[in-house]
């Protein structure tokens, strides 16, 4: 009997007390044991429960040809709208017989390049990516990657892959309307840089679109980063200042930026549904807890992550169906931040 600080049995060592070969063990644990004796099985047998043998499944995959397992990526693993599309990721992982490998660049370009290349070392079957904050180079890698790929929110210009994500114009526009129906006669639209982010731009457009139909109303836009504050805290003062004796209103492009948005009005002195609307996209756990509530714009993310995995898996088994986009409707929740 092996010591305890012998280490993990190999096969030679399972072979070895069952007194045969590593062919006969290999037999054995690849379901072929019709062509062994039943005294040969009867000691393998014994031989695995007393050196407690537990084969490499990775190995064993690796030989058939198959590892089962997906990678994910994620950008920035501590948002919320993130987390929730990997809870669909990981459920459909699970029900279709896959180990899912969790990677969170944290928005490092760094990270984004090892991840990448540690996943492809991993043999992994296929990628879910959400790209969201990626860095170009870290998307141009995955463009030369000729793993299957679903890409959830955001598509990378010129690269012909599946996509999961929102409808963003219609939920843009259902959210800016509900803003005009509500009275509000000037609407501040607030996004992160845009950039070619399309999930932005789709959003940002159609927040335009929709106030351009009524002239008499006043739109403006802006881009802030998520972490200048005083930024973020001048761009809310001059809308307030250029906007006195009108009903205002802020709209949000993401769930990320409507939680610096709600921090800035509180040190502002600022109450939203009273001194100011505002509406943000993703549905956020405290929203309905802040003040009278915050109008969010609700994703399906989890849906979304399980139509993702669901669509990766169909490429794995060698569906040859052109680029598929599966555009997700979403679900305004009115609360106290929009109301008359």
């Amino acid at each position: 009997m092996r010591s305890k600080g012998a280490g993990r049995a190999t096969i030679n060592d399972v072979a070895k007390a069952a007194k045969t070969g590593k062919t006969s063990v290999s037999r054995y644990l690849n379901g072929e044991q019709h062509l062994l004796s039943d005294d040969l099985k009867q000691r393998i047998e014994n031989a695995i429960q007393m050196l407690n043998y537990r084969p490499s499944q990775m190995a064993r995959s690796l030989k058939g040809g198959q590892t089962r397992l997906i990678g994910l990526i994620i950008a920035d693993i501590t948002n919320p709208y993130s987390v929730d599309v990997m809870r669909g990721v990981e459920v459909a992982c699970r029900q279709q017989g896959f180990t899912l490998l969790v990677c969170n660049t944290n928005n490092e370009i760094n990270q984004e390049q090892h991840y990448l290349q540690l996943l492809s070392s991993y043999q992994v079957e296929g990628i879910v990516v959400n790209a969201v904050g990626m860095r170009e180079e870290a998307l141009s890698m995955l463009q030369q990657s000729l793993l299957p790929m679903v890409l959830i929110d955001r598509k990378i210009p010129d690269f012909s892959c599946d996509v999961v994500g929102l409808n963003n114009q219609e939920a843009a526009t259902q959210a800016t309307q509900h803003l005009i129906d509500q009275g509000f006669e000037a609407v501040l639209f607030l996004s992160e840089p845009v950039g070619t982010v399309n999930t932005r731009l789709e959003r940002l457009h159609a927040w335009r679109k929709t106030m351009a139909a009524h002239p008499d109303l006043q739109a403006h836009s802006a881009e802030v980063l998520l972490n200048d504050a005083p930024h973020l805290e001048q761009v809310l003062n001059d809308f307030s200042r250029s906007n006195r004796g009108r009903r205002k209103a802020v709209l949000s492009a993401n769930g990320a930026l409507t939680l610096q948005i709600a921090r800035a009005m509180r040190r502002l002195g600022i109450r939203w549904g009273s001194d100011i609307g505002l509406l943000g996209f993703d549905e956020l756990e405290w929203a309905e807890l802040a003040g009278v509530g915050i109008t969010t714009f609700k994703q399906p993310t989890y849906e979304m992550g399980y139509a993702a995995l669901e669509q990766v898996v169909k490429r794995i088994q060698g569906s040859q169906e052109p680029p598929f986009e599966q555009a997700f409707p979403g679900e305004l929740i009115v609360r106290g931040s929009t109301s008359l």
